[in-house]
């Protein structure tokens, strides 16, 4: 018998989680585009970074967009239990004691 899933332990549905890893790979590569334009606008030793840049964020955004479930991942813990103070002993009599 499957364990009884509670809302707190339930993953991210698909759709969810296609849609964050789509809107991370769209803003890596707007990244590279931005980089790509800036290797034609910079000069000198600056233009390593925006190479940089273009080359190796395509091979970044497909690892963040391949990973698939990453995100809240983690189970909910329980709160814990309650603690009652009592200020005095709780006695408790057993009923048969009062019938002699």
């Amino acid at each position: 018998m499957k364990p009884q899933q509670t809302i707190t332990s339930l993953p991210v549905s698909p759709d969810d989680d296609r849609h964050r890893r789509m809107v991370q790979y769209s803003v890596a590569m707007g990244i590279r585009l931005l980089c790509v334009v800036a290797c034609f606008l910079v000069h000198g030793w600056w233009l390593v970074i925006p190479a940089l840049g273009a080359i190796f964020l395509p091979s970044v955004a497909v690892l963040l967009a391949n990973n698939v479930g990453a995100t809240r991942a983690t189970r909910a813990e329980a709160p814990p239990s309650r603690v009652i103070v009592v200020s005095e002993p709780i006695i408790v009599r057993d009923p048969r004691e009062n019938q002699s």
